[in-house]
């Protein structure tokens, strides 16, 4: 519970002596959730146990990997430094890789960087008949292609052009021969919607249909599900890595196995 001051209270009754514990959260809104889980790591220690982890499906501060602006806080870097010194090992679900190629560059302890692709492949080939999935920028080809190797479909990525956080513009190769086709937009990330939006409505501007959209982590700014109650998306959808209404393809089995290999490699 919180004080009156706001500050945190634990209390916790188990013994967790030669315990191995798992913290499991997705770090949406990472402000309110930080500080708690350095708290926890820190009293499960003195409360003896053995090994304390943390699973994150939705890893934050991972966006901010250069200083885009002379002054800016590279907070990737913080952030890595902050829950490498609190926990043993780290595993996440596709975080936001960009400049960085993997977290190992930035978090010093074992980690695991578990993909969704191949469980939205497998929605996809059999949920949406005929797809075709599209990229709506080149950040997401890897997505894009991934899961269109697991869905057995074609796939397009578009060139996104970012004037600011909420203003974006997207360009596309010719999508006449794909008339017929149902597009799926896939991405990382939901965020404005913008993208998406943008993407969406230039296939119906080229004849095709209203696009259906995935993305592994619902962020959902304010006004993001405003702006996907489009005409041009059909229907929008999300992993359950950050929980949310629109949350319709599990990604559960994944940790169990990943938990495991982890342990086990920090006791070699």
């Amino acid at each position: 519970r919180l004080f009156p001051d706001g500050e945190h209270y634990y209390r916790m009754d188990e013994d967790f002596t030669h315990q191995d514990v798992v913290l499991l959260s997705h770090l949406h809104q990472p402000n309110e959730k930080a500080v708690g889980l350095l708290f926890l790591a820190g009293h499960l220690r003195d409360m003896g146990a053995k090994s304390v982890g943390l699973v994150a499906p939705y890893l934050a501060y991972m966006r901010q990997d250069i200083r885009f602006k002379e002054g800016e806080c590279i907070t990737s870097r913080y952030f890595a430094s902050l829950i490498s010194g609190a926990f043993d090992y780290l595993v996440t679900i596709d975080p936001h890789l960009h400049r960085y190629h993997r977290l190992d560059e930035i978090y010093r302890i074992p980690n695991c960087t578990l993909h969704a692709t191949d469980i939205i492949g497998e929605y996809i080939k059999h949920k949406i008949p005929n797809a075709l999935i599209i990229g709506p920028d080149a950040e997401s080809a890897q997505w894009a292609g991934g899961v269109a190797e697991a869905a057995q479909c074609e796939f397009l990525v578009f060139e996104k052009t970012r004037k600011g956080d909420r203003d974006v513009s997207v360009a596309m190769p010719d999508p006449s021969c794909y008339a017929d086709a149902q597009p799926v937009l896939v991405d990382d990330i939901i965020s404005t919607g913008r993208t998406l939006v943008e993407t969406a409505e230039g296939l119906v501007e080229a004849g095709l249909r209203p696009a259906i959209c995935i993305g592994v982590h619902p962020v959902l700014a304010e006004g993001a599900e405003a702006t996907l109650n489009n005409p041009a998306i059909a229907s929008w959808l999300s992993c359950n890595t950050i929980p949310h209404a629109s949350n319709a393809i599990d990604i559960s089995d994944l940790l169990a196995p990943a938990i495991k290999a982890m342990m086990t490699e920090i006791m070699l």
